[in-house]
């Protein structure tokens, strides 16, 4: 960037050159992970906003929660800082430009905070992960103005607003303009390596690596364990014995959960509270007494969990790392869609809404943004723990 303003173009694809500059209003780029798409848009944004005869004016890029939204700010402000003329605001993520437009980052977690203002540029990353009404609220914001909006993120499946949304552009909507990306376009390009995009072909489950790397939409989204077979598995409480049970701990604003299995894997017990850790290190010794469990005790677990096996010698702590997470969730799912594990209407939304996505260290398994995990979490373990035949039905 120069004294005078005059913005220099990064090296850019052809093929995030043919969405940045696609002559129609809305652009629908549903992706592969790690091909680009974010620093070409962040380019985008920050090119829209040094344009004229817009100064003055307002620049969204909007996530779909606020951490999300400052990693693109941090980006954005490291590869300004130090250049003449700009302003950077840290506290409220924003950056005003030579020209006094304003590039805000913003998150799509509240959409009734999003009404209001006159927008002329909108990047609306990870769309597919955000409620509609954020979109709702953007459209409106750019209603005055008749800027334009730029959609990107991962494919989730076909039971969503954003799969909609790549319909209606790949049907021919006026005004909108669908792409698609792959992890062998970013190969071909040179973003991403051959051997890299093969070695996670071979490490993740197909419908992982299908949805994250190929950006195909499959018909039960990031649900590892299936909608219908979810449905499928409803049972009432069985009134058979406890055979092991699965203890999730309380993390910040989550829930307690404990959940009991018998020996044909159907719900005994079911559980779920908030208290101090002294009332659920209590209630959960007296839970368990003398049967199998496994207890997370990732964290500020560990401690809880080693006074509860001091009183329960068949309890045992699990500790949670990706690739653990991983095994264990799916197991259940393979249970699950097997028909060797059964569960309470209660816990439907839970299972349903739990995904897979995609994090540095590969596949993360874990509820959505502002979601819990609790009752998931739970039942892996009781089921994990079922699993060990680390006893009989005569034991218990």
């Amino acid at each position: 960037m120069q004294s005078d303003y005059k913005l220099i173009r990064p090296n850019l694809t052809s093929y995030q050159k043919d969405i940045l500059y696609c002559p129609e209003r809305f652009t629908v780029c549903e992706a592969s992970t790690k091909v680009g798409k974010t620093y070409s848009h962040l380019w985008w944004i920050f090119e829209e906003a040094h344009k004229p005869p817009k100064e003055g004016a307002n620049y969204w890029w909007v996530a779909p929660v606020y951490s999300q939204a400052k990693i693109a700010f941090t980006r954005m402000r490291r590869t300004i800082a130090g250049k003449p003329g700009y302003r950077i605001n840290e506290s409220d993520l924003f950056i005003v430009t030579p020209k006094k437009a304003t590039i805000w980052f913003k998150s799509a977690e509240k959409p009734d905070n999003l009404y209001g203002e006159d927008v002329h540029a909108v990047v609306f990353d990870e769309f597919t992960r955000a409620r509609e009404e954020a979109w709702i609220a953007l459209r409106s914001t750019l209603t005055a103005t008749k800027g334009k909006c730029k959609f990107i993120g991962n494919v989730r499946g076909k039971n969503n607003w954003g799969y909609r949304l790549g319909v209606k552009a790949r049907s021919g909507e006026p005004g909108y303009k669908h792409f698609k990306l792959t992890a062998y376009d970013a190969v071909d390009a040179g973003i991403l390596s051959l051997d890299e995009v093969e070695q996670a072909r071979r490490d993740l489950p197909d419908k992982a690596f299908r949805q994250l790397y190929l950006g195909d939409a499959l018909d039960e989204d990031a649900n590892p364990f299936g909608h219908e077979f979810i449905k499928s598995a409803i049972r009432p409480l069985s009134k058979n014995p406890t055979a092991s049970y699965g203890v999730d701990l309380a993390k910040s604003h989550d829930w307690t959960v404990v959940i009991g299995l018998d020996i044909n894997g159907q719900v005994t017990e079911f559980h779920r509270w908030q208290s101090d850790w002294g009332q659920t290190t209590k209630r959960i010794i007296d839970l368990i007494k003398q049967k199998p469990a496994y207890i997370d005790s990732t964290g500020v677990g560990n401690p809880i969990v080693e006074e509860i096996t001091r009183s329960c010698p068949r309890a045992e702590g699990f500790v949670f790392t990706s690739n653990s997470k991983q095994q264990i969730m799916e197991g259940l799912a393979n249970s699950i869609q097997k028909g060797e594990i059964y569960i309470l209407a209660d816990m439907v939304d839970e299972l349903e809404s739990f995904e897979f996505i995609y994090s540095k260290s590969g596949v993360k398994y874990s509820a959505p943004d502002g979601m819990h995990d609790d009752i998931v979490c739970a039942l892996a373990l009781a089921n994990h723990r079922k699993g060990k035949r680390a006893f009989s039905a005569k034991a218990v």
